[in-house]
């Protein structure tokens, strides 16, 4: 029996509670109707829960979705969507920039592998408890961190208890690695090149929508960008698309597409934040959009050349709603990673700190990127090293770390070939034209757009 995941509202419902209770909003007797009628808790960690629901249960889930969505939001002040809302609470807001050189094509590069092999170490341990990812590693000597995981020598009895990520194991394992196969913290940078070919820099919400209607195969989107495409189907148009039923909206997904704003709008961090907010408004809102201005932002300015990480990180955070959960979950996890020498040290308190959050939601990763890049100094291994073995959203933290940490090495030659060469110029995708890439053309690609004059059909 198909189970369709991410959409059901029997498995949203309990998502959509832990939303409320996030977001200042009060749930509590919807969430006792929910209980008392046999309504199961939000699935862990698949898209869906085990056994279908009754049609009652079904019916109850999305009413109950409808309610929750009416609720106020205590926090609603501090954390909006509106991009001029954001602006004013963000008192030091990056001032428009004169002309800046852009990066290199070798700088791009370096970013574009830096994001495919950060992906790829952490692809076959996705969905791993914190544990059990430290104890693969040690059974494999590979610990603390610092190359590819591997099954070899690894005791059966642990890969039970402790099993690869199912779609990755095969083209993951540094035995198996052969080219970048395809995921989705590779797809949504190849259709935002496409974004900015067909559309130019002034795209809106809605050229994002026709794109991915036009290029995204539905099965190749999660979560909050799973439940956005849906909406579009149904006939409901941006930005109500993030809102309506739609309870991830705050996790990771936004922040996993804001990569190649940074790169194409060097030293204009302002710019950069703007363009990741139309894109992000499709699917997400509040911390889940700041994750995205802020991953933008802190590219840009890792692209002028000449900015260190810790202070590419100020930029980002310039963007943030200070008073949001966002930028303090950010700035913990700074001087944590600052005045703490052992990294295991950081991820346990960081762990501790965000217990009530879900593996994908946007704060515990985003705090986890920020943490590995700072204490890493912006080293490239150290960086994509200390954020796959921090858990939580292993590929998409790596490949974050990795485009920015690549970015600031300047060229791909500055990248550890062990890290490079199993990769063989080579991704795959099911995005358009573009299965079987290799970085250095995406490289001249990107480039060409970092120049291009903003028009729109």
């Amino acid at each position: 029996m198909l189970r369709l995941t991410w959409v059901q509202p029997e498995d949203l419902l309990g998502h959509e509670l832990a939303q409320a209770y996030q977001d200042g909003r009060a749930p509590e007797s919807i969430a006792a109707r929910w209980h008392a009628a046999g309504g199961p808790e939000a699935p862990p960690r698949a898209g869906t829960s085990p056994t279908p629901a009754s049609r009652y249960l079904r019916a109850l889930a999305g009413d109950l979705l409808d309610e929750l969505a009416e609720l106020p939001s205590g926090l609603a002040d501090a954390e909006p969507t509106d991009l001029g809302q954001v602006r004013a609470l963000c008192p030091d807001w990056p001032a428009r920039p004169g002309p800046a050189p852009a990066p290199t094509q070798a700088h791009l590069e370096a970013a574009w592998l830096g994001r495919a092999v950060g992906c790829l170490l952490g692809k076959p341990v996705e969905k791993l408890p914190l544990e059990g990812i430290r104890d693969l590693a040690r059974a494999g000597g590979n610990w603390p961190l610092r190359t590819w995981f591997t099954a070899r020598g690894v005791p059966d009895d642990l890969l039970r208890a402790h099993p690869w990520n199912r779609r990755s194991a095969p083209t993951s394992l540094a035995e198996n690695i052969d080219g970048m196969p395809e995921d989705d913290d590779l797809n949504y940078p190849l259709l935002n090149l496409l974004l900015l070919q067909r559309y130019g820099r002034d795209f809106t919400t809605a050229d994002v929508a026709r794109l991915w209607l036009d290029e995204l195969p539905a099965g190749r989107t999660f979560t909050a960008e799973r439940v956005a495409y849906r909406n579009l189907l149904t006939g409901i148009e941006p930005p109500h698309t993030a809102h309506h039923r739609n309870p991830f909206r705050e996790w990771i997904g936004a922040l996993i597409r804001a990569d190649v704003h940074g790169w194409t709008n060097p030293d204009d961090p302002a710019a950069a934040a703007e363009a990741a907010h139309r894109d992000a408004t499709l699917t997400h809102t509040a911390n889940g959009v700041y994750a995205a201005m802020f991953t933008a932002a802190t590219i840009a300015e890792a692209a002028t050349g000449h900015g260190d990480i810790h202070a590419c990180l100020r930029t980002g955070l310039t963007v943030v709603p200070p008073a949001s959960r966002l930028a303090e979950a950010i700035r913990h996890a700074v001087h944590l990673a600052r005045t703490t020498e052992d990294f295991d040290t950081v991820v346990d308190a960081l762990h501790t700190t965000h217990r009530a959050y879900h593996w994908v939601h946007a704060l515990p990763n985003t705090a986890l990127i920020a943490a590995a890049l700072t204490h890493a100094n912006g080293d490239f291994s150290g960086s994509i090293c200390r954020a796959v073995s921090g858990g939580w959203d292993t590929d998409s933290n790596g490949a974050t770390a990795g485009s920015v940490a690549g970015l600031l090495t300047g060229a791909p030659a500055a990248l550890p070939d062990r890290w490079t060469a199993p990769l063989k110029n080579r991704l795959a995708t099911s995005v358009a034209d573009f299965d079987g890439i290799g970085f250095d053309t995406l490289a001249q690609l990107t480039h060409q757009l970092t120049h291009r004059e903003t028009r729109h059909p």
